[in-house]
């Protein structure tokens, strides 16, 4: 018996092993992946209407709407990563968004959550705005490779399956590479509810991709539900990098950086993401926060 006891815990041990040796080649293969979407990338890094080095693209398709970022940053692996990977300081990155009205990151036994209150651009009480929770889970972690989703099965008027997938890699000692995805799927309530908003606040509303040019040369943006994702998953990665740029300020001075950082960000792109003065976002923020 002791002998059979022995076997059968070498051989546990042996798969456990052979486990968690496919598990680091399966993350070292994803780290290489994004380097080579890196390479992959090179001349759209290098020359972009963004001003910085960043690709963006967007699809709909069979009822999900999906925008992808991919952008070096000046961050060091060392200090994106660790940041990053804490359930807790994404809280301080989704707050930034001018929708999110609250945020609150708890450890259940079931696992990582972060319940949200979603509303409206403006300052509005909780209890009028929609209540949402994403599932955080760390997928893979290396010393020079993460990757982290946010998952939700439900959201407003008939939309689900929200997946917020983050993965960043080390270039060097000063640089990361990033690929941010936002994503969610609509039906027919979900449909009807975004024409409605696309054929009224939203008519004049572009996304980033340029799909043609008018008779002056100027360029002609993607509108519709492809600029609605676009929109949005730049405002999450500005978040994020507004974040990551606080992390070098004592922290009692970093949520007035993370807020004038991604303020300063989103106007940038005025055309698109331009919503509300800088005083009325600051206050706005100011306020959450507080309320937290």
């Amino acid at each position: 018996m002791g002998v059979l006891a022995l076997n059968r815990a070498t051989s546990r041990a042996g798969i456990l092993l052979l486990a968690l040796a496919g598990t680091h080649a399966a993350q070292a293969q994803d780290a290489d992946t994004l380097k080579a979407r890196h390479a992959a990338l090179r001349d759209q890094l290098a020359s972009n209407p963004f001003r910085q080095p960043l690709y963006l693209e967007s699809r709909d398709e069979s009822g999900t709407l999906q925008g992808d970022i991919y952008a070096t940053v000046a961050y060091p692996f060392a200090v994106a990563g660790p940041a990053l990977q804490a359930v807790a300081n994404w809280c301080d990155i989704l707050l930034l968004h001018q929708n999110v009205k609250s945020c609150r990151a708890s450890e259940p036994p079931e696992g990582d959550t972060l319940s949200l209150n979603i509303g409206r651009k403006y300052d509005m009480p909780l209890a009028d705005a929609y209540p949402f929770e994403f599932r955080y889970r760390v997928v893979a972690v290396m010393p020079d490779y993460l990757h982290a989703v946010l998952n939700a099965d439900d959201g407003p008027m008939g939309t689900s399956r929200y997946r917020i997938d983050l993965e960043v890699v080390a270039l060097d000692a000063q640089r990361s590479f990033l690929h941010l995805s936002y994503s969610y799927a609509y039906g027919m309530a979900a449909r009807l509810a975004m024409h409605g908003y696309l054929a009224t606040l939203g008519r004049d509303k572009v996304g980033f991709t340029v799909v043609g040019y008018d008779a002056d040369g100027q360029p002609i943006h993607e509108g519709g539900t492809r600029g609605v994702v676009e929109r949005n998953t730049m405002r999450y990665f500005l978040a994020i990098d507004a974040y990551l740029a606080a992390l070098s300020v004592p922290p009692a001075a970093r949520l007035e950086k993370r807020l004038t950082g991604w303020y300063a960000g989103v106007e940038r792109f005025p055309v698109q993401l331009h919503e509300l003065e800088r005083d009325e976002y600051l206050d706005m923020k100011r306020k959450e926060v507080r309320r937290q």
